[in-house]
Order: structure tokens, then sequence, then C-alpha cells
């Protein structure tokens, strides 16, 4: 991952700025292309929250998986709306970067919501994390995990 956002910086959810390459070693990571204006976004963001807490703030050790989101807002104060009312404790890419184009290009998004999960590397593991998410639950992290090669015990 921290090829992807390597020269980058990421934002947290308090506004500060974070290191992609310490924040990101090692973990799983969830790509959240996604916008407050988009009512299927705000429909997944909810259960996205919901399995990043579980799987982050309350698993012995916490798993090994961040999530940056990408908004598609319209302007700033929009997606710091989004971002702060709805979203989980995890790290965006700040607005004004255009970086986010060249995501979308590399990932192939046409739509939001869009999460892809992929290795350290960039490599994506699935383009289909909401899916998944919504048809599997935590144990789709296990598989994630597996693919991504990187040794954790977690239990789903």
């Amino acid at each position: 991952m921290v090829e992807v956002f390597s020269g980058r910086t990421l934002l947290n959810k308090d506004g500060d700025f974070v290191d992609p390459e310490e924040a990101l070693r090692n973990k799983v990571v969830g790509i959240y292309f996604s916008g407050g204006w988009c009512p299927p976004c705000r429909d997944f963001t909810p259960i996205l929250c919901d399995f990043y807490t579980e799987l982050v703030e309350e698993s012995e050790p916490a798993a090994q998986f961040e999530i940056v989101f990408i908004s598609s807002d319209k302007s700033l104060g929009d997606m710091v709306e989004y971002y702060h009312d709805m979203h989980g404790d995890w790290l965006a890419l700040p607005w004004g970067d255009d970086y986010k184009h060249e995501l979308k290009q590399r990932y192939k998004i046409t739509a939001v919501p869009k999460l892809v999960i992929v290795k350290e590397n960039g490599e994506v593991i699935t383009d289909k994390g909401r899916k998944q998410i919504r048809d599997r639950g935590l144990a789709c992290f296990r598989t994630w995990l597996d693919a991504a090669e990187i040794f954790q015990n977690f239990k789903a």
C-alpha cells in the first residue's frame, strides 16, 4: 500500500496529516470511493462503519485493516460534512488532491460507492468489497487477509 499512496499525505478524522507509509504498512486496505450526495453511498457507509469498528476497534488484536476514503463530493465542505457525520475513524485523501483521478482510472471506477480491497503493493484483491461485506460480513476479511499474504491471528 505504501506504493499506491507513496509521496502523498492522508488525513485522519481529526484533520491531522498522516504518513501513509506508517498508517498502511502490513495492512489490507479498502479504498472507498464515495460521496455524500449519493443515496447508495449513504446507505452503505454505516454498514462499512460497523464492519470497520468490529475489525479494528473491537477486535483483540486489532485487524490489519485500514480504509482510505476517496471523496466524490462536489466541495470541500460537502466532503468534510459527509466524512465527519457518517464515516468511521479511517483515513481520507485530502479533497483537493488530484491524485483521486489517477486512483479512479487505475481501479476503473465508473460509479460510486465502490470499495476496492488491495494488497500492500496496490494489487487488487477484489473490487467487490461492498457486495462481499453485505453478503458475508466479517467472514470476508479472512479471505482478503489470506489473499494479501499478511499473517495475523484473526478469528472471524
